[in-house]
């Protein structure tokens, strides 16, 4: 078991630092947190150093900022390459489209699952010159047009190089098991027995790590098959030349021999062959296998051109999720050694309980044990990629002037810390089960004192080339809220296609389309898709968001310890993710890794108070074993330490019999339950029975959420700035499978400065203005929000004058029956559908009345021009050859059931005109779209409205309508889905047609405005 801990418990001031990690790795990855501006602190006192505030714009400078975000905040595309057969000029038109369009980062990606005719990876396969030409194009063309471009650090994923073979110690390995059996009484005598698990092509040295003897007490018809632990007895001292010769004991029952071998996996990254010689995995568990990359780099990718400019144009290495492959089980060189010395104890004795046949365990002892033990090897695991391959990757990211953006998810791994390690961690939409999978990362994020969490954006299966951007919006609206607490501040859409490859179809290239015959997944945006003709409105609301998003230090409510820190889950917290989100709260996890790498401390009753400023703790049992009451003892010493220095904490549970994780000792446990017992004890501490009593032990504790409101899909995300509050609110979903509907509701919202007014910024105007009506009690402002489904807003709460350099109106309204207050100036105006008097109540509590003339009579529309540009396949696969038909339509109707227009893609522009009397003249108005689908532009006499998102059906014309004629143009786009279903039936011809255009009803609703 473990080695003998001392029962005693330090001084809150002395918590110790190094009792999962030893001392040096610490202060090792420590200086990665370091060289990044977020030193961890030295103890918990009120007055030791903690995590520097994130360093960022201050509340003018993101208004200024605002109208016309940076490049460095924008969203970008995951850019797809048949390895490096590119046209460097078309690489450079390819820059200058994203670049035109409004976008800010262009990952280089060799991933190409749709090509059936094979590459040629030795005159162009990735790392050859043919690549080097085409990365040295897109890096200068980037540069020129300040784009960031990210390089995936090896050929597709995992991370893999053509210069170790299976069999190098550097290349992934796996352990394997052989079993035979033997008969009570009977000998075996004869070659250890093979893996069970025939080896990969291409591995040819395998290396004999134990050999063991163990009774069987139940062999049921699936595993695990049930030994017993207590005859489990080692004989690799009897092998002599691969042979073992042992005689079972006589006693009735069956006994097997165990034999242990170490091996490669021959794993190679997806989608090959990529290099020649091939790419082979490398082990992402030795500092070996991150050696190998940074040694094929400097071979085949860093030529003098490349790395100056990947020093200029300042990007980071990418790595995809962590996805091993192997038949047996994850395993590196040396790693019973490295288990003894973090664990203190030997793993041989227990190697039965944790071989895996096809991610499924062979064997079990002891069930107890069998789950501690294999939660120290997943663990330990989990540390040595964060160690031997996390780190040091960083650190040569940032020599080569990069920083790293990683998905670190994929094994069993505290993603809490390897966030707080990363530049930019990433997760993603398609695999995420739902927002809590983001709020992992964002935690490590957070509390290491970072601003971005990106996230693989809008990939869905199924969804190339019928993806709309109302669809992606929805998804990328609910991450960037983030499940609440934290949000993703970088979007990199799935994907942006290279122009052509030899054997594609129109519209060309695509990495996922088609896939197996299917359609495949994500999205080809780009010119070839129509609604790129709307896309810079879309890409400068992204980029205004992600820049809210990336400014200041984020302020959550709470934090949750979590016994495991692993992303892509979709465990959730109890009461937080059902209940606690719906009405405001926020949160976030604490593991024991990332308190290693960044100490906690307290001040104020805040923990980590210059970052995410979590207002309480909440300790409850483990939910990915049965709720059980288990914690590192160095986890439990600090939260003790926490409560010491006022932090509140909730206990959730009976933690009467708590324990450590994984195989604990007994004298560990005993100190264990020692320190849970004088915890309890606590002023500071809440004990509540169940999940559902923690906003009781919240109350309690006088702990309230920041954000409050009723019910509602409504999430949001809070960050503060120098003189500001920034929220960010959307009408979100935590899971793919919520229905969302519009919300109306107030809400409040608390300030952290006294002199502070409430701001709306528009992400799709740029425009920034105060809101004219709410109420205010004392730091605690409530707001009217009206969102549709995944509709988002900025709210802002800040010092008169800091965010629009003008003076804040004097007055503002509490309640009004008007049907919207504005400011004209520094002047109240009343908004009326109908006209006559409107009754308001200004902040000062007078009652005044306004008379608001009747507006006019809604205008009919009658019959539209519908011009259709029909997008067809071109000469070459890339081109689009475009013919233009009209018609004439007196009620609205999807293309599908226009003749001649069923299988269409392409652009459609309706024109009516509207015939206005003489006394239109003062009037407003809105223009109601109905339903429409995808994209829209819509211009008014020749001038185009202000930019319409694709999820807002309502628009606001002002007084842009004029007495008599006036035309009337709506222009809108489809994706390529139903024209595709002509062109290429076999793949996309079995899919219903989607129902592009305008649908309807349109119509003008007219108001009039005063003076109040």
């Amino acid at each position: 078991m473990r080695g003998t801990v001392s029962a005693s418990c330090p001084t809150p001031e002395t918590v110790p630092l190094d009792t999962s990690m030893s001392r040096r790795t610490v202060l090792q990855i420590g200086a990665i947190l370091g060289a990044a501006g977020a030193v961890g602190a030295t103890g918990l006192g009120a007055a030791a150093a903690s995590t520097p505030a994130t360093p960022g714009l201050g509340a003018a400078q993101v208004a200024g900022q605002f109208a016309d975000p940076p490049a460095r905040v924008r969203a970008g595309f995951r850019w797809w390459w048949p390895h490096g057969l590119v046209d460097p000029a078309e690489i450079a038109r390819e820059v200058d489209a994203v670049a035109d369009a409004g976008f800010g980062l262009l990952e280089i990606s060799d991933v190409h699952h749709s090509v059936e005719t094979a590459l040629d990876p030795v005159g162009h396969g990735w790392g050859t010159a043919a690549w080097r030409a085409g990365v040295e194009a897109a890096l200068t063309r980037a540069k020129a047009r300040d784009l960031r471009v990210d390089m995936t650090i090896g050929p597709a994923w995992p991370a893999a190089v053509p210069t170790i073979t299976p069999d190098s110690v550097a290349a992934a390995h796996e352990l394997a098991h052989g079993e035979a059996s033997v008969p009570s009484g009977t000998t075996f005598d004869g070659p250890l027995p093979d893996p069970v698990v025939a080896a990969a092509d291409g591995v040819s040295a395998r290396k004999l790590i134990a050999v063991q003897v163990a009774k069987v007490l139940e062999r049921p018809a699936k595993p695990p098959v049930q030994l017993d632990p207590t005859s489990v007895t080692d004989v690799t001292d009897q092998v002599s030349d691969g042979t073992l010769t042992w005689t079972a004991p006589d006693d009735g029952g069956e006994w097997i021999v165990l034999s242990y071998w170490e091996r490669g996996t021959a794993q190679q990254p997806e989608s090959g062959p990529h290099t020649s010689p091939l790419a082979y995995v490398v082990d992402h568990f030795s500092a070996a296998g991150a050696q190998a990359v940074f040694d094929y780099w400097d071979e085949a990718v860093l030529t003098p051109t490349i790395t100056r400019l990947l020093r200029q144009v300042g990007g980071n290495v990418f790595c995809d999720s962590i996805e091993l492959e192997y038949d047996a089980t994850l395993w590196t060189p040396g790693f019973l050694d490295e288990f003894r010395h973090r664990y203190g104890y030997d793993l041989t004795p227990y190697l039965s309980a944790i071989v895996q046949v096809s991610e499924k365990y062979a064997y079990v002892l002891d069930a107890t044990l069998s789950g501690q033990v294999r939660f120290d090897v997943s663990e330990a695991l989990g540390r040595l990629y964060v160690e031997r391959h996390l780190t040091p990757v960083t650190r040569w990211a940032r020599r080569l002037g990069m920083g790293l953006r990683l998905q670190a998810y994929g094994i069993t791994l505290d993603s809490v810390a390897a966030a707080a390690i990363l530049d930019v961690p990433e997760g993603e939409s398609l695999g995420f089960k739902n927002l809590d999978d983001y709020r992992i990362l964002a935690s490590g994020r957070d509390i290491a004192g970072r601003s971005v969490l990106s996230c693989e954006a809008a990939c869905y299966a199924g969804g190339a080339y019928n993806t709309t951007w109302q669809k992606a919006l929805v998804t990328v609206g609910s991450f960037m809220a983030g499940g609440v607490s934290q949000g993703v501040s970088q979007s990199v859409f799935h994907g942006y296609p290279y122009r052509d490859v030899p054997g594609a179809a129109w519209p060309g290239f695509a990495a996922f389309s088609p896939y197996h015959g299917a359609p495949g997944y994500g999205e080809a945006w780009g010119p070839r898709m129509p609604s790129w003709r709307h896309v810079a409105p879309i890409a400068d609301h992204l980029g205004r968001t992600q820049l809210v998003l990336q400014s200041g230090v984020p302020q959550t409510d709470v934090t949750i310890f979590r016994q495991r820190g692993a992303a892509g889950t979709g465990i959730g917290a109890r009461y937080f993710t059902n209940d606690g989100i719906p009405i405001g709260w926020t949160h976030a996890f604490l593991t024991d890794a990332v308190m290693d790498l960044v100490p906690p401390m307290v001040r104020r009753g805040r923990l980590y108070p210059d970052g995410p400023a979590y207002k309480a703790l909440i300790l409850a049992g483990d939910p990915f074993a049965s709720e059980e009451t288990a914690i590192p003892l160095a986890s439990a010493r600090r939260i003790l330490a926490m409560a010491e220095h006022g932090l509140p904490i909730v206990v959730v549970g009976d933690w009467s019999q708590a324990h450590g994780t994984g195989n604990a000792d007994e004298a560990e446990n005993a100190a264990i339950r020692r320190i849970i017992a004088e915890l309890l004890g606590r002023s500071k501490v809440a004990v509540v029975s169940d999940y559902t009593k923690i906003p009781d032990g919240l109350a309690a504790l006088g702990i309230e959420r920041t954000v409050t409101h009723d019910s509602s899909t409504l999430m949001h995300l809070h960050r503060v700035v120098e003189r500001a509050d920034l929220f960010y609110l959307a009408n979100a979903r935590h899971a793919e499978n919520r229905t969302l509907v519009q919300v109306s509701q107030d809400v409040t919202l608390t300030a952290s400065n006294a002199d502070a007014l409430p701001y709306r910024l528009d992400t799709w105007t740029g425009a920034i203005e105060p809101i004219a009506q709410f109420t205010r009690d004392g730091a605690r402002f409530t707001v009217r929000v009206t969102l549709n489904p995944g509709e988002s807003t900025v709210i802002a709460l800040a010092a008169p004058g800091v965010l629009t350099g003008r003076r804040r109106p004097a007055r503002s309204v509490t309640a009004t029956e008007a049907d919207l207050v504005r400011y004209d100036g520094t002047r109240l105006v009343v908004r009326s559908l109908t006209g006559g008097t409107v009754t308001s109540t200004l902040d000062s509590g007078r009652t005044v009345s306004t008379t608001v003339a009747a507006p006019p009579a809604a205008p009919q529309i009658g019959t539209w021009t519908l011009e259709v540009e029909d997008w067809r396949p071109g000469d070459e696969i890339w081109e689009t050859a475009v013919s233009t038909s009209t018609r004439t339509l007196d009620t609205l109707a999807a293309w599908t059931e226009i003749d001649g227009l069923e299988d269409v893609s392409g652009i459609g522009r309706y024109t009516t005109t509207l015939t206005l009397p003489a006394d239109w003249t003062g009037a407003g108005a809105y223009l109601d779209l109905g339903t429409v689908f995808d994209t829209v532009k819509v211009t008014l006499n020749g001038t185009e409205v202000a930019p319409v998102s694709p999820l807002v059906s309502r628009i606001d014309l002002g007084r842009a309508l004029r007495p008599g004629e006036n035309t009337l143009r709506i222009e809108t786009s489809t994706t390529l889905w139903n024209r595709l279903r002509t062109t290429s039936p076999e793949v996309f011809g079995s899919s219903a047609r989607q129902s592009y255009g305008l649908l309807g009803p349109v119509k003008i609703t007219p108001y009039r405005e005063a003076h109040v």
